[in-house]
């Protein structure tokens, strides 16, 4: 494992400092377009506009590595995540950020698919989950710091859009100037998304869940919190509990899978999932404590899915199919959060702040479902070979010399 994480650390700490940047703008912008009196829907449109671009970051990224490899395809959309952060405050309209959303969300999915991608060919299946969920615990840990370095300057200036960028552009350095070689380019960039859904047909509808919900959650949770008349101190701290609770249960939640299964698992934090989702929307509006303590019910659950899903998948694919198999999980994962942007919206519109997470609780609850019906369902027989759990793919500069996955020829759906 050591050595596992020595190979990996330069691109974890670059991980975590683009994080803590893309943390910060998520939560900013949403804040500055509330101040600027954008209304609740065009937030939501502008969330969705992100993840339209962030599908076509999926798409087009594999093809990008192939052709320059992963160091120079990282530094290009990192630039153009800066760029794209201070731009913001050059144009303050509608429109222009509807765009400047979609390309920060194109850039956004690159860097996921290269992080994630370089991760999981590192990775022993014996080890993989425990690895990735180490990830997951510095991707939130770094989410959270961007949360409290909204409460520094005012969110109506400059300073927090300067900050991001300066924030993606030293991403760039450790992972540059990294002695420990890159992985090889994939030979497979095409997304068959048919084939994904083939392997495993309960992480294609659990990534498209978490897009429903989570979607929904970094799009319009701060105006969810302002809305119950609470100032921005107590959105950043709203924001840091949910992630917080979610990174500190990562590698826990990462271990039960390795040893019980991923089927069971996503059913049962499903559940705690809709429970937390109930839980705020009946109670949140009562007072702080019952806020921050859904908040972190809601962390513990809801931040679990996307990376029990993603091992789900990987736990059945070939080496080199971490890049296409990375890409098509978050693709599935960025329609859905085109679309929970906008309903999350809608329902608070509607209904009342509170019954944003009366929307998240129905969705949790329609993934327990579907979950239940694939622990039950007879499948064919397994070969019993340890695979380990993938909170999210990336790839270094280990390669596996054996693989004993490739001794399976038949494959059944999971």
């Amino acid at each position: 494992m050591r050595g596992i994480l020595g190979s990996v650390g330069a691109l974890l700490v670059s991980a975590a400092i683009l994080l803590a940047g893309g943390g910060l703008l998520s939560t900013l912008i949403a804040i500055r377009a509330q101040a600027e009196g954008f209304p609740l829907t065009a937030i939501g449109f502008m969330t969705s506009a992100y993840y339209a671009g962030f599908i076509a970051g999926c798409f087009y990224t594999p093809h990008l590595v192939k052709r320059v490899g992963h160091v120079r395809v990282f530094a290009a959309l990192s630039a153009l995540t800066a760029a794209g952060a201070l731009f913001h405050v050059l144009a303050i309209n509608i429109p222009v950020w509807v765009v400047l959303r979609g390309i920060i969300g194109f850039s956004f999915a690159g860097l996921y698919v290269l992080i994630e991608s370089w991760i999981n060919e590192a990775a022993p299946n014996k080890q993989r989950g425990q690895v990735l969920s180490i990830y997951r615990m510095v991707d939130l840990a770094a989410v959270t710091v961007g949360q409290f370095l909204l409460n520094i300057p005012d969110p109506q200036g400059f300073v927090l859009f300067s900050v991001v960028a300066i924030c993606v552009c030293l991403a760039i350095f450790p992972i540059s100037l990294s002695t420990a070689g890159e992985p090889k380019p994939s030979t497979s960039t095409s997304l068959n998304l048919k084939k994904l859904v083939n392997v495993s047909p309960l992480a294609a509808f659990g990534c498209f869940a978490v897009g429903l919900t989570n979607g929904a959650f970094w799009g319009v949770a701060p105006i969810f919190v302002t809305d119950l008349g609470h100032p921005v101190l107590m959105v950043s701290t709203f924001m840091s509990v949910v992630i917080f609770a979610g990174a500190m249960m990562q590698w826990p939640v990462g271990w039960l899978s390795d040893r019980f299964g991923r089927r069971i698992i996503i059913l049962l934090i499903s559940l705690g999932g809709a429970g937390a989702g109930a839980f705020l929307c009946l109670l949140a509006g009562e007072s702080d404590r019952f806020m921050l303590t859904g908040g972190i019910l809601y962390g513990v659950f809801a931040m679990q899915i996307f990376g029990l899903c993603a091992a789900h998948a990987n736990d059945r694919a070939e080496t080199d199919e971490f890049v296409a198999i990375s890409g098509g999980l978050l693709l599935i994962y960025g329609v859905g959060s085109i679309i929970g942007p906008v309903a999350g919206a809608q329902t608070m519109t509607r209904l009342g702040p509170t019954y944003l997470f009366a929307y998240t609780g129905c969705v949790h609850a329609g993934l327990a479902a579907y979950a239940f019906y694939r622990y039950f369902r007879k499948s064919g027989t397994v070969n019993n070979i340890s695979y380990i759990s993938i909170p999210r793919p990336r790839s270094l500069a280990i390669v596996r010399r054996m693989d004993p996955r490739a001794k399976l020829k038949a494959k059944r759906k999971i």
